[in-house]
């Protein structure tokens, strides 16, 4: 175990990369672990624990700063360093009204979208209902974001995928607001159930309803505890 414990993490990541691995793998492998959690706001990511991790460069890990940077996942001040970057209530507004726009298109156009695409959306609601009935609600948020990639994938567009996994990561550092992951996650249990089931059915206006509701609520909750959050 070394002093970062989210390097041991990147450690085990090492076998992703091989010797002509870029600055993106490395972005790839860094933003995979803030949509885990396990990269929390306002972490430290140090060059030497890092690369260490990872046996990369310096300069290749300097680039794959600079493009979590330019993704607003990370923040680089001056004679400090880079650190996960921390989320106003803003933020959370702004990541929900793009949410929006795409996810709840692509659940419209579910009716057109591959078998394989909707079976994705039940998958993740399973996983996250039987992390929930081990009480790993850590494990429930992860489920959360596979559910949302999920959705967006129905869409059957690349960039949408791409765009979504950003999103994603950037609401996996809001929701560490949230003291307490299962006052937050296990309340939308339900719902997903109920809006991969309308999904299957060939209900996907209703589907698309239920999905805008469930993000009037979230929304609110998120950023009712950013607004209220007071640092100790």
């Amino acid at each position: 175990m070394t002093a970062d414990p989210w390097a041991d993490l990147l450690a085990a990541d090492r076998s992703l990369l091989d010797r002509t691995s870029t600055a993106e793998r490395v972005a790839d492998l860094l933003r995979q672990r803030v949509i885990d959690g396990a990269l929390a706001p306002g972490t430290r990511l140090s060059e030497e624990s890092a690369g260490r991790a990872l046996a990369v460069s310096r300069n290749t890990l300097r680039e794959a700063f600079r493009l979590l940077v330019h993704e607003r996942l990370l923040v680089h001040e001056f004679h400090r360093g880079v650190f996960v970057r921390v989320l106003s209530d803003e933020d959370v507004i702004d990541l929900y009204r793009i949410r929006r726009l795409l996810e709840i298109s692509a659940v419209r156009r579910a009716g057109r979208a591959p078998a394989g695409l909707v079976a994705a959306v039940d998958q993740a609601v399973t996983e996250g209902e039987r992390a929930a009935t081990e009480e790993r609600w850590w494990d429930v948020g992860t489920a959360n974001m596979r559910f949302h990639e999920a959705l967006a994938a129905l869409a059957g567009s690349p960039r949408v995928n791409e765009t979504m996994r950003r999103l994603l990561a950037e609401l996996r550092l809001a929701f560490h607001r949230m003291s307490r992951p299962r006052e937050l996650h296990e309340p939308y249990l339900k719902p997903h159930r109920e809006i991969s089931n309308l999904i299957s059915a060939g209900r996907v206006q209703d589907a698309a309803d239920r999905l805008e509701g469930y993000f009037d609520a979230a929304e609110a909750q998120l950023v009712a505890a950013y607004r209220s959050y007071t640092p100790e």
